[in-house]
């Protein structure tokens, strides 16, 4: 089972979003997209109506890091 993850667990997002998503550049992703891909996760446990811009963009960035080392 995996772990129970929220909309603070930014780094473990990132990686889950770039295991699933290797060849999506998460600088072209818009937030609404971003949003269904994170509440689609396995182990996602956070209120989806509780999200805010800034951890989007949290997530975005760690998605981003991710990205890029996979380069």
């Amino acid at each position: 089972m995996p772990r129970e993850i929220t909309w603070t667990d930014f780094e473990e997002i990132g990686i889950q979003l770039q295991e699933k998503y290797p060849d999506l550049d998460p600088l072209t992703v818009r937030f609404t997209d971003l949003h269904k891909y994170v509440t689609a996760l396995p182990g996602f446990t956070g209120d989806p109506a509780k999200s805010t811009e800034g951890q989007l963009e949290g997530i975005q960035m760690a998605w981003h890091e991710e990205y890029e080392d996979a380069k």
